[in-house]
């Protein structure tokens, strides 16, 4: 891989889509990646707004970190008693 030219999210496939200058393509399905790391609505939420309003952290965050850590320190979770 080279540099990379561009990422952004393509509504029609829905991913995440980062391409570099030896024409290299990454597609990350993220639909695939929600229902493997987000455990409840707000894991889910977070991960939207990161691909939505800034798909290379996103695609930063699935690559090269732990996204499952990520969600657990940025959101909190609180079941409704009933």
């Amino acid at each position: 891989m080279k540099r990379l030219l561009s990422c952004e999210f393509n509504f029609d496939t829905v991913c995440v889509e980062l391409k570099f200058s030896d024409g290299t393509i990454i597609a990350i399905d993220t639909i695939a990646v929600e229902n493997e790391v987000a455990d409840n609505m707000y894991q889910r939420s977070e991960l939207d707004y990161l691909i939505y309003n800034n798909p290379i952290v996103y695609a930063n965050l699935i690559l090269n970190d732990n996204p499952e850590t990520y969600l657990k320190a940025v959101t909190q979770y609180k079941p409704l008693d009933n």
